[in-house]
């Protein structure tokens, strides 16, 4: 019986083997589900690698619907930034747009003359991240993220941006253009120096690109 049971193991083994010879790929998910496994329990945390994968903001293309998957790789090549990241911010734009009524490719646009999506940038006004939101005016609506520190994380920028932009607009009167003035400077601009304009016009590209539009990016 030992005997048996020793050649069944072995036959398993050998045709786990053969199996994994065939489908390498089932190799690469079962290194995945142990690595997970591991850094679940914290076992060996001194050489193992940490998974920062799930923090990363990014999205992979195949996951947006084709017209989204467009604007993230027109911007992509627009901004040289890359595609997966803009993914992201393409597929939050469209989510906050049916809570905010603003069209996700004015939220975009914004984004893009602003900061043109780098996340890190910050004005001589304090004006930080993708949004370029005043963090020390508006810190009490980063509270819910965490604190003021989250207005250089990507996703809570862009939703308190997208906030705050919606009260202007509702504070002008529902006048996107009057919205956007007041987001730029508040009461006290009096020239914007083309910034609506800027931002309309990018809006409208990007509506083309969605449409299936070929827009050169220069």
């Amino acid at each position: 019986m030992t005997h048996s049971g020793l050649a069944m193991v072995g036959l398993s083994v050998a045709a786990l083997l053969v199996a994994l010879w065939w489908q390498p790929h089932w190799l690469n998910q079962a290194e995945r589900a142990l690595f997970d496994w591991l850094r679940d329990r914290q076992v060996l945390m001194s050489w193992l690698p940490e998974n920062t994968a799930e923090r990363a903001t990014a999205v992979d293309l195949n996951a947006l619907p084709q017209s989204q998957a467009a604007v993230a790789q027109w911007l992509g090549r627009k901004y040289k930034v890359a595609p997966e990241p803009l993914a992201a911010l393409v597929a939050e734009a469209h989510v906050l747009s049916k809570k905010s009524k603003l069209p996700p490719h004015l939220i975009l646009a914004v984004m893009a003359i602003e900061s043109n999506f780098h996340p890190y940038v910050q004005s001589q006004a304090g004006a930080q991240g993708l949004m370029q939101v005043v963090t020390g005016i508006h810190a009490q609506r980063y509270e819910a993220y965490g604190g003021k520190l989250a207005a250089f994380d990507p996703i809570s920028n862009l939703r308190v941006g997208v906030g705050v932009l919606s009260d202007a607009i509702k504070l002008r009167g529902g006048s996107i253009e009057d919205g956007l003035k007041f987001y730029l400077g508040g009461y006290e601009l009096t020239e914007d120096g083309g910034y609506v304009a800027k931002v309309l016009a990018e809006q409208a590209l990007l509506d083309q690109v969605a449409a299936g539009v070929i827009v050169p990016v220069q």
